[in-house]
């Protein structure tokens, strides 16, 4: 195999090995998101946590409503 050839396959592998990890690190992206497993739990987290507090408000001024009535 001459000089080259030689570089030109390796440059074809290169760019080959390239564009693999660009797809792959594409797919996991777009199936997982941008967030790590523990990012999306704490994201989660956060959500559940905000609508459990709006839950309460929400509750706390039916009873402040309910109390006022039955003055």
């Amino acid at each position: 195999m001459n000089d080259r050839s030689h570089k030109r396959q390796m440059l074809g592998s290169l760019i080959a090995a390239m564009l693999i990890v660009v797809v792959a690190i594409t797919v996991v992206t777009l199936k997982f998101g941008p967030y790590s497993a523990a990012e999306q739990e704490a994201l989660e987290e956060r959500r559940e946590q905000r609508l459990e507090a709006v839950e309460e408000r929400r509750e706390e001024a039916e009873d402040r409503r309910e109390e006022q009535r039955d003055r």
